[in-house]
């Protein structure tokens, strides 16, 4: 289930079927009594006890009512509808296979880097290793300046990307399988949990790199200022490397995990995004651009 936080980086937020783990929030309750329920008091009249004041059916259930996370499983659909192939053009893709064929030729100096960042680094980075095993949107969010009440079609581009790059990452996790650096370095003793699939590529640096760029194609759309436009793409690409880089401290990932974790964010970028096959998602950016000066 998509609700375990041992999954790909962002899904352990979609576990919950409710509003409140949407929209920012704790959560609340609305009490009712048990023996006059509110439903049965809606005829002010009296004459039908079970309420006569009912609106006329929607067409629909509304596009502005899906909530963030389960809209992107719609524009999922969507992708996987129309555009079939776009497995088979990242595949092909000469760089994607010299980054898995370089670390399959060289574990050990993969893990050589680990065993220095476990030594070196895990101490100060592991507040941010513990909270981003969870989810990472709240530091998009910190970076951007934005709440889910703010900027509600950003969020939604947000959650898109995600999906999608979590999607994209299990495929080819599947089809390459290749071992976690715990399996070849036990004492790598990784902080929290290792996730229950294979290493390359990286889940969360697919996911953070195409939020990045997402966000960067929002930006374009609002036309924003290349001055700005820069500063935010500086700030989003280190968030993204250092999402990623946090999971290779943590001995989850080899560095070329997070590499080819940026390159297949970077081939959805151009597969997807760019062919204008998936009208859901082209909606979901021009309604975010209108959120941006």
């Amino acid at each position: 289930m998509t609700g375990n936080t041992g999954n790909t980086g962002n899904t352990g937020n979609t576990g919950n079927t409710g509003n409140t783990g949407n929209i920012g929030r704790d959560g609340w309750f609305i009490p009712d009594r048990v023996d006059l329920p509110f439903v049965t008091r809606l005829d002010p009249g009296g004459a039908n006890e079970l309420g006569s004041l009912r609106r006329a059916p929607p067409a629909n259930f509304g596009d502005r009512l899906w909530a963030a996370n389960w809209y992107a499983w719609r524009v999922l659909h969507q992708l996987i509808a129309n555009v079939a192939n776009w497995a088979a053009q990242v595949n092909a893709d000469a760089n994607f296979t010299n980054i898995r064929n370089a670390l399959v030729a060289n574990y050990n100096g993969q893990i050589d880097n680990l065993v220095l960042a476990a030594r070196d680094e895990r101490p100060d980075a592991m507040a941010a290793i513990l909270s981003q095993d969870v989810e990472f949107f709240t530091d998009f969010s910190a970076v951007l300046t934005i709440r889910p009440g703010t900027h509600p079609q950003t969020w939604r581009v947000l959650h898109i990307a995600s999906l999608i790059g979590s999607f994209a990452a299990l495929f080819f996790k599947d089809r390459y399988n290749l071992p976690r650096p715990s399996q070849i370095c036990p004492a790598l003793l990784p902080p929290i949990p290792v996730p229950g699939h294979s290493s390359w590529p990286s889940g969360h640096a697919t996911q953070a790199y195409l939020m990045k760029n997402c966000m960067l194609r929002v930006f374009i759309a609002a036309g924003m200022p290349a001055a700005d436009r820069a500063v935010l793409s500086s700030d989003l690409t280190i968030l993204a490397e250092t999402i990623a880089r946090n999971r290779e401290i943590a001995g989850l990932h080899y560095p070329r995990d997070s590499e080819g974790g940026a390159r297949l964010a970077a081939l959805l970028d151009g597969v997807i995004l760019a062919a204008g096959a998936v009208p859901l998602l082209d909606a979901a950016i021009a309604a975010a651009a209108g959120e941006w000066p």
